[in-house]
């Protein structure tokens, strides 16, 4: 069977690639939410979602072809800056 993996060799292979000079610049990307993810990390529907999206509420969105996604890192920040202050500030 030339050509393909055995498990043993797949495993290997993955190995290696995990402490691999790449990995690091992987992690650096940003991790990316699909509406139904932003909606469940806000506590909201996918509508209102869309919506905040289509009036420019929401930072960070991307649109691949029909695909709309948000960065994480940005969304999380815009709801930091949105957060009431506690007593204790």
């Amino acid at each position: 069977m030339r050509g393909m993996l055995t498990s043993a060799e797949g495993i290997t292979r993955a190995g290696h690639a995990l402490g691999s000079p790449h990995e690091s610049r992987r992690t650096a990307l940003p991790v990316l939410l699909t509406v139904d993810e932003a909606a469940n990390l806000l506590r909201t529907t996918r509508r209102a979602i869309y919506a905040m999206i289509e009036r420019r509420q929401l930072p960070g969105v991307i649109r691949i072809r029909r695909r709309l996604l948000l960065r994480a890192d940005d969304l999380l920040h815009w709801l930091d800056q949105r957060r009431a202050p506690s007593s204790e500030e």
